[in-house]
C-alpha cells in the first residue's frame, strides 16, 4: 500500500505542477472543473446514490453550478484594479461560514448527524458548498495578478499546496512517532491531537521557508505564519468532514481511480477547505 501511494504521488505531483505552472489561464479553469465533477462523481456515492444514472444527475447538477459561476465570473475578470469583486466575496463568505458548521459537526459527531444523513437533500447541499467553492477558489488564486505576471497565481497556489501538504507530512510523522491521544477517534480513528499539532507547526514552518525564499518581508512572516495554521487546521477539517461522510456511507474510501490513496476526494479533501479559506485571507490582505 505504502509503495502504491509514493508511486501515485510521483506521478501526481508532476502532473499538478504542470497544470499550475503551465496551463493557459482558461484551461486551468476547465481542468479544476472536471476535477470538481469528478469529485462530485465520487461525492454522490457518499450521499448513498447507487445508480449510475442517478450519480450523474448529481453531476449534472454540479456542473451546472460550475458553469454559471464561469458565466458569471470569467476567470480573467475576476479581479479588478486588484480587488477580487464584492460577490464574488460574498462566496468565500459563505463558504468560509459553511466549514465552520462543517467544524462543529465534525467536532459533536455524532450527535448531529440524524439531522444531514436520512436524506439525500442536505448531503447534496453539502457537497455543493463543499465543491463548487474550491472551483471558483483555485480561479481566483490562479488569476490573482495575471496581467503583471502569469505565474504570479500559481505560486499562491503552490502555497496552499505547500500548507496542505506539509501539514499532512507533519501530521503523518508526528502521529505515528509522538500521538497518543486521539484527536476525533468517533470519526477518523488514526488521527491524534498530537499529528494534528505537528501538521499545524509544520505548515507555519513551510509558510516561513516560502516568505524567505521569495523575499518577503520578515516583519510579516508571523502574520502569514498564524494565516497558515488556520488554513492547516481547517484543512484538516476538510479531511475530517470527508471521513464523516464516507463512515455514514460505509465507505472506506471514496473511490479507486488512485492506487494507494483512494478517490478523488480522498486527495482534494483537505484542499476544499484550504483553498478558499486561503482566499478569504489573501483577498483580506489585498485591502490592507
Amino acid at each position: 500500500m505504502l509503495k502504491q501511494r509514493i508511486l501515485t504521488s510521483l506521478v501526481l505531483a508532476p502532473l499538478a505542477l504542470v497544470l499550475v505552472f503551465l496551463t493557459p489561464l482558461d484551461w486551468f479553469s476547465y481542468c479544476a472543473g472536471a476535477i470538481v465533477l469528478l469529485g462530485a462523481y465520487e461525492w454522490s456515492a457518499l450521499m448513498g446514490i447507487c445508480k449510475r444514472v442517478q450519480r450523474l444527475g448529481y453531476v449534472a447538477l454540479v456542473g451546472v453550478l460550475v458553469a454559471l459561476m464561469q458565466w458569471h465570473w470569467p476567470v480573467d475578470s475576476l479581479w479588478q484594479q486588484g480587488q477580487l469583486l464584492a460577490d464574488a466575496n460574498y462566496v468565500f463568505t459563505l463558504s468560509f461560514a459553511w466549514w465552520l458548521v462543517a467544524t462543529i459537526l465534525v467536532i459533536r459527531y455524532p450527535r448531529f448527524s440524524d439531522a444531514w444523513s436520512q436524506g439525500l437533500v442536505m448531503r447534496g447541499v453539502a457537497g455543493l458548498l463543499t465543491l463548487a467553492p474550491l472551483w471558483l477558489a483555485l480561479n481566483v488564486l490562479r488569476s490573482a495578478n495575471y496581467t503583471d505576471s502569469s505565474q504570479f497565481g500559481s505560486f499562491l497556489i503552490l502555497a496552499v499546496l505547500g500548507i496542505v501538504w506539509s501539514a499532512d507530512i507533519g501530521a503523518y510523522f508526528c502521529g505515528k512517532n509522538f500521538g497518543k491521544h486521539k484527536l476525533m477517534p468517533k470519526v477518523s480513528p488514526n488521527k491524534t491531537i498530537e499529528g494534528f499539532v505537528g501538521g499545524l507547526a509544520s505548515a507555519a514552518l513551510f509558510v516561513v521557508g516560502f516568505c524567505y525564499f521569495n523575499g518577503i518581508d520578515p516583519s510579516l512572516w508571523l502574520i502569514y505564519g498564524a494565516m497558515a495554521v488556520i488554513v492547516a487546521a481547517f484543512s484538516a477539517i476538510g479531511d475530517l468532514l470527508e471521513s464523516m461522510f464516507k463512515r455514514e456511507a460505509g465507505m472506506k474510501d471514496s473511490g479507486k481511480c488512485l492506487p494507494g490513496h483512494g478517490g478523488i476526494l480522498d486527495r482534494i479533501d483537505s484542499l476544499t477547505a484550504a483553498a478558499p479559506i486561503f482566499v478569504v485571507f489573501y483577498a483580506w490582505t489585498m485591502t490592507l
